[in-house]
């Protein structure tokens, strides 16, 4: 196995181990390892540091997954044979389109940053457990340790770990007032990867197909149906994005309420210290 057949450039000559493989499982598991280590342990320590010192990690992040997104076009376009080869793979899958915002949330300010912030937050690593377990269709196709594999995971698990980040640095804001901002993102990606998927046939955001993902089971249920299948993958998505709203507000609420409820014992020991 040589550089030239990882990148494809002349085909891939082994066969595809299989999706849920053992180096499938193996190579996904060690990327998300590293993915939740890094996040908690740079998180941890710029939790209580400057917005400033916080937003270096995040740019740093925008930086490396669109240099490797870009990488992976250049690659396809030569392999291929075809400058147009960028049309396929436009950040307009539910897992790419971290490729946009992450740069937002990480040069943008005002409550685009904090709305960009919260979606990263949201979408991050829901799209890294699909992006890396549950791509039946990659894992298919292409040997695990191939461009198409190792890149895909490796963008994957960076828009993973930086939801993980935002959470653990305490970086997202959550702000009910953001909200149609949130879905307003998505529904602007939404609507491009609609028209997109017309005239190219690439699924983005799995709004024509399941492509082997979870997504087969509503494919299937609606059988197909060209209009009904898409609303619902989107209102998925927004009901998604509703249940994490749901639970983020319910954790912060018990966590406050605990605080309350421990500064009030503290008050109470000073003032029998006192007396």
């Amino acid at each position: 196995m040589d550089f030239r057949e990882i990148l494809g450039i002349d085909g891939y000559k082994r066969p595809a181990e299989g999706y849920m493989s053992w180096q499938h499982l193996t190579f996904v598991t060690s990327l998300v390892v590293i993915m939740i280590i890094c996040a908690v342990l740079l998180g941890k320590r710029n939790k209580n540091k400057s917005d400033a010192v916080k937003n270096k990690v995040m740019i740093v992040t925008a930086i490396l997954i669109d240099a490797f997104e870009i990488f992976k076009i250049v690659v396809l376009s030569i392999t291929n044979k075809n400058p147009m080869q960028f049309i396929y793979v436009l950040p307009l899958f539910l897992c790419s389109i971290q490729l946009i915002t992450i740069p937002l949330a990480a040069f943008s300010k005002g409550r685009l940053k904090e709305a960009s912030l919260d979606f990263v937050m949201i979408f991050g690593m829901l799209g890294a457990i699909l992006g890396t377990y549950f791509a039946g269709q990659n894992y298919g196709c292409y040997p695990v340790i191939s461009m198409d594999n190792v890149v895909s995971g490796i963008t994957h698990s960076l828009a993973g770990f930086a939801a993980l980040y935002i959470m653990v640095s305490n970086m997202g804001s959550m702000k009910k007032k953001n909200i149609p901002i949130t879905v307003g993102i998505l529904g602007g990606f939404g609507v491009a990867a609609y028209i997109a998927n017309i005239f190219v046939d690439c699924n983005y955001m799995f709004l024509s197909r399941g492509d082997g993902t979870p997504y087969d089971i509503v494919y299937n249920l609606v059988n197909g149906d060209p209009v009904i299948y898409p609303i619902c993958v989107m209102v998925m998505f927004v009901i998604y994005i509703g249940i994490f709203y749901g639970v983020y507000y319910g954790v912060t609420k018990k966590q406050t309420e605990k605080n309350s409820e421990n500064l009030s014992s503290e008050i109470g020991d000073i003032a029998k210290c006192t007396n």
